[in-house]
């Protein structure tokens, strides 16, 4: 069944202060997320797509007009399901773990390469959307950004990481800086091991 729910969040709203304040938790998990979850079910139900997954809903509705509505809420809460358990108190930093090592030197030369890619492409995305680190079925890592909801699902990548880059994940705290968001956000906030553990994942399904 496709009943989303509204997460707990993994921390306390304070938890990620100062990168991340508890008035932005308490906007973008408690309004935002939550009026997705809610939206989301309204259309899941009238669309009688209850009994399909949301990784089914967003792939099946992804680029059709009609649907626009019901992919947005569905992607959106898929997004940001992750997006709380890809940030943990005192995260970040350049310590990357052993299965990420060799996957992210490949792709970008290393670490602050990988960084100051991540950042540029957030910047780079014009309006709503988010930024990626994904993986494929060899475990070769890339970037990705996509525009308001869309995410990797429909591009047939694994998100291992995303950063929301639509205004409210970032503008009480920094206004209109976002670029000192994405830095805050890859120095402070990253919790690396879940980005490892969907890395494992997706490389196992694909060896399966």
């Amino acid at each position: 069944m496709s009943k989303l729910i509204l997460p707990q969040l993994p921390y306390n709203q304070e938890a990620l202060a100062p990168a991340m304040s508890a008035e932005t938790l308490e906007y973008h998990h408690g309004k935002h997320h939550k009026a997705y979850a809610d939206k989301g079910n309204e259309l899941i139900e009238k669309a009688g797509l209850g009994n399909k997954s949301v990784e089914e809903i967003i792939i099946s509705t992804y680029g059709k007009a009609d649907q626009a509505p019901l992919f947005n809420n569905v992607a959106q809460f898929w997004n940001h399901n992750h997006f709380w358990n890809w940030m943990k108190p005192n995260g970040g930093g350049n310590k990357l773990p052993g299965a990420l090592e060799n996957p992210v030197k490949d792709a970008f030369g290393g670490f602050d390469q990988f960084r100051e890619k991540f950042v540029a492409d957030g910047m780079a995305q014009f309006g709503s959307g988010w930024v990626w680190l994904v993986s494929d079925e060899q475990g070769a890592v890339s970037i990705l950004k996509t525009p308001n909801g869309e995410n990797p699902l429909v591009h047939g990548k694994n998100a291992i990481l995303g950063c929301d880059v639509w205004e409210h994940s970032y503008y009480i705290d920094y206004r209109n800086a976002r670029q000192k968001y994405l830095e805050a956000f890859v120095d402070k906030l990253i919790n690396w091991d879940y980005v490892a553990e969907l890395y494992n994942q997706g490389t196992a399904k694909a060896a399966a």
